[in-house]
């Protein structure tokens, strides 16, 4: 079997360096990482934009036994797996419960997102919000995940100010049987999110959050911040309150997040631990890099990673929220799963130029482990954009 193609510049050879990493090593410690893992489509369904989701399960479950085996915990159900994007609130729950037994099955962590997207798109009546959390929040602790409390489309579209989120959010709170982790993504991954916690300035946000972790810190594990602001980041976690952790979604600088001061090694030091879309496409040498903080290289750390932030960057390019059409791109070629469509048609979210530089830049990161497969399905798939081979 080949290991190049054709591209319109010229012939590109894989190298199948991933092949190094495929073996997970021993379990990193200092650093807490999840790895928000995307949702497998069955491709003999429907799946067409407004239709309900139908996951291939064997193949979904499996991508998550990968990522426990490398040694990440499963972020479930979050906007990787395509909340809001094609995954149906019934399908989700499903995800939630299958996950859920699988983690338990491996000893592996899991969190669940907890969300609104039951209800209809727009604004409703604050209670309705509330008793949307509330239903999900008790789906996800019945199925013995650590609930993760997104953000709702539907609150930022019905609070009037910072004080109807801190009513919503400490009546979840009170009702969380453990402590959750809350969740601050960006309008640039959800443009429906914009002036969320009440106001479009994150100064005035930050003190909205600040208030409510200050009430209930207890009840609060940590905060993933997905604002791909590294100045921001660092500031925010500086001011959280002792044991309440900052997990980083900066997909643009996580290693120096990640890094921190490396004196630091207790919770609320000053570092980030990490949940993260682009650990479920770089999970391998990600744990690598994790497991060479542990012993004190970072020559090593950054050698590792250094290679996937051009991948990370190119990912999350603008638009941001197509970001998850290049995850299951990626995992394809990577072999994890035989086809390349998505739940809600999504799979169109790329452009072939765009397409073509993500497999460039995984191969140079060391993410496609078997070369030949690569190259074979990158060139189906070119034959199909109209790149002949």
């Amino acid at each position: 079997m080949s290991d190049s193609v054709l591209l319109p510049d010229g012939r590109f050879t894989f190298t199948g360096a991933g092949q190094e990493f495929v073996a997970p090593g021993p379990r990193f410690t200092t650093r807490v990482a999840y790895a928000a893992a995307h949702v497998v489509a069955d491709p003999t369904a429907e799946n067409t934009p407004g239709v309900p989701a139908e996951l291939d399960w064997s193949a979904t479950l499996a991508f998550r036994h990968h990522l426990w085996s490398h040694g990440f915990g499963v972020a479930e159900a979050m906007d990787t797996a395509q909340r809001g994007m094609g995954l149906d609130y019934q399908t989700t729950r499903e995800l939630i419960r299958r996950s859920a037994a699988e983690a338990r099955a491996v000893g592996g962590r899991i969190v669940a997102g907890v969300a609104t997207d039951q209800l209809p798109d727009g604004p409703v009546h604050l209670d309705d919000v509330r008793k949307a959390y509330a239903e999900q929040l008790d789906h996800v602790q019945a199925a013995g995940a650590t609930p993760v409390l997104m953000c709702s489309r539907q609150l930022a579209a019905t609070a009037q100010g910072p004080e109807d989120y801190l009513r919503v959010y400490d009546e979840l709170l009170r009702q969380a049987d453990s402590p959750v982790v809350l969740h601050w993504l960006g309008a640039m991954f959800d443009p429906a999110l914009t002036g969320y916690w009440g106001s479009s300035d994150p100064a005035a946000a930050t003190e909205t959050v600040l208030e409510l972790l200050a009430a209930h810190a207890d009840r609060v594990d940590g905060i993933k911040v997905s604002l791909l602001d590294a100045d921001f980041e660092v500031a925010l976690r500086r001011r959280l309150p002792a044991g309440v952790r900052l997990y980083t979604g900066d997909d643009f600088n996580y290693p120096s997040l990640i890094q921190g001061d490396t004196s630091a090694t207790s919770p609320g030091g000053d570092y980030s631990d990490a949940l993260l879309g682009v650990f479920a496409a770089i999970a391998p040498v990600a744990a690598a890099a994790l497991r060479a903080l542990d012993q004190g290289d970072l020559d090593g750390y950054h050698r590792l990673f250094t290679p996937t932030v051009p991948l990370a960057r190119h990912i999350f390019g603008t638009p941001t929220y197509y970001y998850k059409t290049g995850i299951v791109f990626l995992a394809w070629l990577a072999g994890h799963q035989e086809h390349f469509t998505m739940v809600g048609g999504l799979h169109s979210g790329r452009s072939p130029r765009h397409l073509i530089e993500l497999f460039r830049l995984a191969d140079a990161a060391g993410l496609l482990p078997d070369a030949g497969l690569a190259a074979h399905r990158a060139r189906a798939w070119l034959t199909t954009v109209g790149v002949p081979q």
